[in-house]
């Protein structure tokens, strides 16, 4: 027996109520989740993920599995902060080990770097799902992807993986209203996406690089900072991205000459801060247009 679709999901705080197109939306969500034997959900413990795993824990009980794919690429904390969290909805977690790091295509870092990612990923939940015959694998893109580059759609595609969110037109900003009407902890969660994606392309992606990237991120969290991407770049060199207002207080002096020092332990030997501030997906701007265009031809 599912839970009801009205009712907050977690804690006592009163859920915020949905527009009535916000509302029809949801009920289109857990309609296409029910008509599914059973899912496994392809759940990192993002926004997107969690709200996919809440609404098919409420369409299918038991009958839904989240599982998270762990590497190097993997944040700390973030397995435990998914695990926590599918705890609080209810819904079954597994986490699987994932061998992009043993595929010579991935290592390289072209732009398609995502693609071989999301096929590791798929081929490992398409070996989990012959233990749950009929079972349909969903992840957590949005609409709003179709308008960015995602080379990842394109193996869920070769996968047969179900994108829910997409197919019932819920935006990203629709995804966030759903997840605060449910009380999910992750409803204003930064986005956060893997490791690597942090390595500029063209830069071989290692287990080393994505350890240095993630203490730097990890220290300048313990700063109070709660967007913010360390890209790397060639020859050690460290990018900092972080939203406008905090750029004056990670120049000050005291804590500028902590940060240098802190990073040069880890491995960076030049650290530059961006004036230009956070934003998503900024290394796509160093890809050529010919070669952006082409690859988002084959992206559907």
């Amino acid at each position: 027996m599912t839970a009801s679709t009205n009712s907050p999901s977690i804690g006592s705080v009163v859920a915020p109520p949905l527009s009535k197109s916000l509302a029809a939306s949801r009920d289109r969500l857990l309609d296409l989740l029910r008509s599914f034997q059973r899912c496994v959900v392809a759940y990192s413990g993002g926004v997107d993920s969690v709200v996919v795993a809440k609404a098919a824990h409420l369409a299918l009980g038991d009958r839904a599995l989240a599982v998270t794919g762990v590497s190097s690429s993997l944040a700390s904390g973030e397995l435990d902060e998914a695990r926590r969290v599918a705890e609080l909805i209810g819904i079954r977690h597994e986490a699987v080990e994932t061998r992009e790091f043993a595929e010579p295509a991935y290592l390289q870092n072209a732009p398609d770097r995502c693609y071989h990612c999301k096929t590791e990923l798929y081929t490992r939940l398409d070996e989990l799902v012959a233990r749950y015959p009929g079972a349909t694998i969903v992840n957590g893109a949005n609409l709003d992807d179709r308008g960015d580059y995602r080379p990842g759609m394109t193996a869920a595609a070769e996968h047969a993986v179900r994108s829910p969110l997409l197919e019932c037109e819920l935006t990203k900003t629709d995804v966030r209203a759903l997840a605060a009407h449910w009380n999910l902890p992750v409803w204003d969660k930064p986005a956060s996406p893997c490791l690597s994606s942090r390595i500029a392309y063209g830069e071989a992606v290692t287990p080393e690089r994505t350890a240095m990237i993630d203490a730097a991120e990890q220290y300048l969290r313990s700063k109070g900072l709660r967007e913010l991407r360390v890209r790397y770049h060639k020859g050690d060199l460290a990018r900092l991205e972080v939203p406008g207002d905090a750029i004056a207080k990670l120049a000050e002096p005291e804590l500028r000459r902590e940060l240098v020092e802190q990073f040069r332990k880890l491995g960076f030997k030049f650290i530059t801060l961006d004036l230009e501030g956070f934003r998503s997906g900024s290394l796509n701007q160093i890809i050529g247009i010919e070669t952006l265009t082409s690859l988002k031809k084959s992206t559907p």
